[in-house]
């Protein structure tokens, strides 16, 4: 075929075109993963976890601030339950050189006891910095007495240099028998009852008792613990201010997160690690100790120069420092001179300040526990009970929040949802595929365009049936653009998924979780087609899907979902829509109620 010059063009412009179009959408594909990241990425607690950078205070004041609520949620604690009084019982004084032991008990919860011991110095009545003592797994927990971690050497040490140390026990160890220390069976998840949890709770009631007491100055408090102590103190100082001082031992490690159930609750780490809660402490001064023979051997060369990163942007890089002793795990000799050097500077104000433990008197067993040789206290509850009431007081606070934007920030966290501010997008005849970049995932769909007024329909069978259904027919006789998707684990997006992990849904969201978020995502997409309204319709079990989403979404929409089938019981919840913390969030009804304040009608 011969052409002239000008057809030549024409033909070469039209050439430039379809390659420059299949070169846009080639970089669109692009940014579409072939796998749900979901699928292929599966954090846990043996991930090597990388801080992210913060060029700015305010990016971290507000990473902060959604770090901390996540906590909260995660620990069934958002929103915060009413604290009920605490009725410490101080008893059995043991007097010794230049410092006092006395047994505590009080109740964290109505009918559930915390229990420690209580070290003073001795001598004129004076206000004293306070000091919480927090337990690793050590066999004896705050009795503990070895080489490798005296928790007795170190309230007495502690007493003798000024303080007022209160040591008190884990869940299910010494005296604390009224729960085991290992529990949260997928029911107790539902209300966000746990180990994590319920010590977390127990941190916060001893930090009242510690600071109401007379001799206890309580804008001078500091806090210190190894191993899974180490682990109580950074989420305390993460969520609670008050603690102004703090010496984490032997635990913040971007190698390993955390290996027993109190590290670990559903939801505490999703897209973070202990690197980033430990930097919560920023500004006020903390000493990361950290070991050549455990998972923080890393610590001088890469997590303190990463916290340290935080504390730079508070113009406060000093207040941070790092402690390596050559040693296996431990709360030894060594890191407890550590931190009594560094508690010394910044508690005391003596620079240059160092402490030499004396050799101290180790007390029986019997003369420092609480319950040894005495009945719990009368109305003391049992393990079930502890639940109920944990369930008790968990539904009273979220009952009485009449907030819609605080009821609705509590439902997002629980489910680790997010309304994305960038959906990509390939559309390839009716075909279309959905992702949030940051995130990597990749949802499945069918998009039959018509009329402006978008309807986007979920089936728990996935996109193909929802087409062949005749609520879709019908929509698209009556002009609608119809998106249909295959959330999660359904349709097309059924893909193998590894949960084996220990402590898979304390990284990862649940099925459930991530089927609300795709459905925020699909409605993202849909609302930026359609600023008037978006249709949301829930077909079967996927009703329960979309009311969620349409609670937590920020756009109004018009919910069709029929939920009647849901009652709302803890089995519903195991059986159809599996969130940790759902019910203590204030499940079904709190998300009717959202939903319902929509300018859409709810059905």
């Amino acid at each position: 075929m011969n052409l002239n010059s000008k057809s030549r063009v024409v033909l070469l412009a039209a050439v430039g075109l379809v390659n420059g179009f299949n070169g846009l959408r080639a970089q669109i594909q692009a940014q579409i993963p072939a796998q749900d990241a979901r699928n292929s990425i599966v954090p846990n607690t043996d991930t090597h976890f990388t801080m992210p950078v913060y060029r700015s205070l305010a990016e971290w004041e507000s990473r902060k601030a959604h770090l901390r609520k996540q906590i909260l949620a995660a620990a069934g604690l958002l929103p915060m339950p009413v604290k009920t009084p605490l009725h410490p019982v101080i008893f059995g004084r043991l007097e010794r050189e230049g410092y006092s032991i006395e047994s505590v008990y009080l109740e964290s919860l109505p009918g559930y006891y915390v229990c420690g011991n209580l070290y003073r110095p001795l001598g004129p009545s004076s206000k004293h910095p306070g000091v919480l003592l927090t337990q690793g797994h050590w066999t004896y927990g705050r009795l503990e007495n070895s080489p490798n971690a005296s928790a007795p050497t170190l309230g007495a040490s502690m007493a003798l240099q000024g303080y007022v140390a209160f040591s008190y026990d884990m869940t299910g160890y010494n005296d604390m028998v009224q729960t085991p220390h290992a529990f949260g069976e997928p029911r107790e998840q539902l209300w966000s009852f746990g180990p994590l949890g319920l010590q977390l709770w127990n941190s916060i009631r001893a930090l009242d008792f510690l600071e109401s007491l007379a001799d206890v100055d309580a804008a001078k408090i500091a806090m210190t613990g190894a191993s899974g102590g180490g682990s109580q103190t950074f989420l305390l100082t993460a969520i609670d201010e008050r603690v102004r001082y703090s010496a984490p031992v032997n635990m913040v490690s971007a190698y390993m997160q955390g290996g027993d159930f109190c590290e670990n609750a559903p939801g505490l780490r999703f897209d973070t690690s202990n690197v980033e809660i430990a930097a919560m402490m920023a500004p006020r001064p903390m000493l990361l100790v950290s070991a050549s023979g455990d998972w923080t051997s890393h610590v001088p060369a890469e997590e303190f120069p990463a916290i340290r990163k935080i504390y730079e942007l508070y113009g406060q890089a000093g207040a941070v420092e790092n402690a390596h002793v050559v040693a296996p795990h431990n709360y030894n000799k060594e890191s407890r001179a550590a931190v009594y050097r560094f508690f010394g500077k910044h508690v005391l104000g003596r620079s240059g300040y160092s402490y030499d433990e004396k050799e101290i008197e180790i007390e029986r067993l019997q003369d420092m526990l609480v319950f040894h040789g005495r009945p719990l206290p009368q109305g003391a509850l049992s393990y079930d009970q502890v639940f109920e009431k944990w369930k008790e007081v968990g539904t009273g606070a979220a009952a009485g929040v009449d907030d819609r934007n605080l009821l609705r920030e509590t439902l997002k966290y629980t489910l680790g949802a997010e309304w994305p501010d960038d959906v990509k997008t390939t559309i390839d005849g009716q075909r279309i595929l959905l992702s949030r970049p940051l995130r990597k995932d990749r949802i499945p769909g069918l998009w039959l365009p018509g009329g402006p007024q978008i309807a986007l329909v979920v089936d728990p069978r996935g996109a193909e049936t929802a087409r062949q259904s005749a609520l879709v027919q019908d929509l698209i006789k009556r002009g609608r653009s119809v998106l249909m998707i295959d959330s999660f684990q359904t349709g097309a997006a059924v893909a193998p998924s590894d949960k084996s992990h220990r402590f898979f849904l304390t990284f990862n969201r649940s099925d459930d979780a991530s089927r609300v978020q795709d459905v925020l995502t699909a409605l993202a997409f849909a609302a930026s087609r359609s600023p008037g309204g978006v249709e949301l319709y829930g077909r079967d079990e996927a009703s329960i899907w979309c009311l969620f989403a349409a609670a937590v979404a920020p756009i109004n929409l018009s919910l069709h979902a029929d939920t009647g089938w849901f009652r709302g019981t803890d089995q519903d919840y195991l059986h159809y829509f599996f969130v940790p913390g759902i019910a203590r969030a204030g499940g079904v009804s709190g998300a009717e109620w959202l939903a319902s304040q929509k300018e859409g009608r709810v059905r």
